[in-house]
């Protein structure tokens, strides 16, 4: 699964696997064996340099690969009671209630 993201996003930026590779700074057929998903997701660093050459957010490459970013997994080992709670609650509830808790959230309006 995680390939054939990277494979749609590359392709809809009209980039090589060679020129991917080479903003990445990984082989050619390294990157050939991730989209066909031969080896497992890379690094979170990789991920990471990818996520900045395809112009898409790491995070969402990183959870696609079955991967989190270390900053949020040392605020989820921070507080875990806290954050395994809101993460299944957030879980069962409609997508739009989430939307909405969210942008209240970041607008400071809650």
């Amino acid at each position: 699964m995680f390939g054939s993201y990277i494979r749609k996003l590359r392709k809809e930026r009209g980039l090589s696997l060679r020129k991917l590779a080479e903003a990445v700074t990984v082989e050619p057929s390294y990157i050939s064996k991730v989209e066909r998903d031969l080896v497992a997701p890379p690094s979170e660093e990789t991920i990471k340099r990818i996520s900045e050459v395809l112009e898409h957010d790491a995070d969402v490459l990183l959870a696609v690969g079955g991967k989190i970013s270390s900053d949020l997994r040392q605020a989820i080992i921070k507080r875990p009671e806290l954050f395994s709670r809101l993460i299944r609650v957030v879980n069962e509830a409609p997508e739009d209630l989430v939307v909405r808790i969210l942008g209240e959230v970041q607008d400071g309006e809650w």
